[in-house]
């Protein structure tokens, strides 16, 4: 009996966490879903009008196809990097615990820091970059004001910022493949291509849908950075999905239509990650 109540007492912290974090949150947005409220003034049901209002959102669609723009170059960017260099750091080289160090470090720095520090690289008129390119005898490049590089612009600041830990899940991966299948191969006078086209991405097929599964969702998590860099501009061609959530519910106060809006973004998220896992399971044991 003592045993059954001592079981208890370590599971009670948990499960008061998840009731006051996740499912209260969860269920309130759920009710405010059919309603309209400004968090001043009482909730008034509204049926489906917020269901109504989401399909007509030319802007919303406009902002989720800015999310899928930067997903389209973040995640190849992402996974093309992040094995590039796990497969050097592999390798016996000199130093390798330091550059692994290196590459994991700004992982683990604030977000917002590193977006101010790339702000200011990117800026037009001061920015590293452009100074750089003048030195050089080039012209100045409108990295965030320029509507058809902004995006791609965050997209390599947000690779830059993340890459580092998808370095260390190829790692993993890698350091799983067992050596014997690369002797074997060496003796069949296997190229290193077909090694790593027959060997390697097969067995680390798994790190590879871990790795587009954790960037599919980060990149519809994108947020920090456009809300500091460009605010969602120029011509909102930088406003993510769920900044336009953030902007509905806490700087209109549409709650409703923001917590609509969020179940539609997660629904959509599921969908995605289900349709990669199928491909990626598909196009890798090929």
């Amino acid at each position: 009996m003592t045993r059954r109540y001592t079981g208890y007492g370590f599971v009670l912290p948990y499960v008061v966490h998840f009731l006051l974090f996740v499912a209260f949150p969860v269920g309130f947005s759920l009710v405010l879903v059919f309603h309209r409220w400004n968090i001043i003034a009482p909730m008034e049901f509204v049926g489906l009008h917020n269901f109504h209002r989401l399909a007509n959102d030319a802007l919303f669609f406009r902002a989720l196809g800015n999310t899928l723009i930067f997903l389209l170059i973040h995640i190849p960017l992402q996974i093309v990097v992040a094995l590039f260099f796990a497969e050097l750091l592999n390798r016996q080289l000199r130093l390798r615990g330091f550059f692994r160090a290196a590459y994991f470090l700004p992982v683990i720095v604030s977000g917002v820091v590193v977006t101010i520090l790339w702000q200011r690289l990117f800026s037009y008129d001061s920015g590293l970059l452009n100074r750089l390119l003048v030195a050089i005898g080039l012209g100045k490049v409108g990295w965030l004001v320029d509507p058809d590089l902004a995006m791609p612009s965050i997209a390599l600041m947000a690779t830059w910022k993340n890459v580092g830990l998808y370095i260390v899940l190829f790692l993993v991966g890698l350091q799983s493949v067992p050596a014997q299948l690369y002797e074997a191969a060496d003796l069949e006078g296997a190229t290193a291509w077909q090694k790593f086209r027959h060997i390697t991405l097969p067995m680390i097929n798994p790190t590879i849908f871990l790795v587009v599964v954790l960037s599919t969702i980060g990149g519809f998590s994108l947020f920090i950075e456009p809300y500091i860099l460009t605010g969602g501009g120029p011509l909102n061609r930088t406003l993510s999905a769920v900044l336009y959530i953030y902007k509905e519910g806490f700087f209109f106060y549409h709650m409703g239509y923001a917590a609509t809006l969020g179940f539609f973004f997660a629904l959509l998220i599921m969908l995605v990650v289900v349709i990669q896992k199928k491909l990626v399971e598909r196009e890798v044991t090929i």
